[in-house]
C-alpha cells in the first residue's frame, strides 16, 4: 500500500516539491556559510519525494542552535517552501482523490518552516502522515 501511495504522491506532488527543495539546497550550498541548511534541505527534499513509510520526529538533542538555525532558514528558504506546500495542498484538495495528499502537504508546512532539529525515521507500522 505504501508503494502505491508513494507512486501517486510522486506523480501528483512529490516531484515538484523535491525540485523546490533541491533548488533551495543548491542555493544554500553555493553560499558556503549556509551548507548545513543545504544538507537539511536535501534531506527534507528526499522525504518530500517519497514520504510514505517514513515520518518526521523531533531530534531529542535539538536546542537553541536548531532554533536559531531555523530562524535563518525561514528567512532564506523556509517561507518559500512552505508556500509551495500550501499551494500544492490547495490544488490537490480540489480533486477528490487528491484530498488526502493535500492534507499531507499541509502537514509538511511546519517541516518546511523548521527542518533543523528534526529527524526522518522509518514509520513503526503506521502511515507517515497519521498523528
Amino acid at each position: 500500500m505504501r508503494l502505491l501511495l508513494n507512486i501517486i504522491w510522486l506523480v501528483l506532488a512529490g516531484f515538484w516539491l523535491f525540485l523546490g527543495y533541491m533548488l533551495a539546497a543548491l542555493i544554500m550550498c553555493v553560499l558556503i556559510i549556509t551548507i548545513p541548511w543545504g544538507i537539511a534541505a536535501a534531506r527534507i527534499g528526499r522525504y518530500a519525494l517519497w514520504p510514505f513509510g517514513r515520518e518526521v520526529v523531533q531530534h531529542p538533542r535539538s536546542g537553541l542552535g536548531s532554533l536559531l538555525g531555523n530562524i535563518v532558514w525561514v528567512v532564506f528558504a523556509g517561507f518559500w517552501l512552505a508556500i509551495e506546500h500550501i499551494v500544492t495542498g490547495v490544488l490537490l484538495c480540489i480533486t477528490i482523490i487528491g484530498i488526502p495528499f493535500g492534507i499531507a502537504n499541509f502537514k509538511l508546512v511546519p517541516v518546511a518552516l523548521m527542518p533543523l532539529g528534526k529527524e526522518i525515521v522509518r514509520s513503526r507500522g503506521r502511515g507517515a502522515f497519521l498523528p
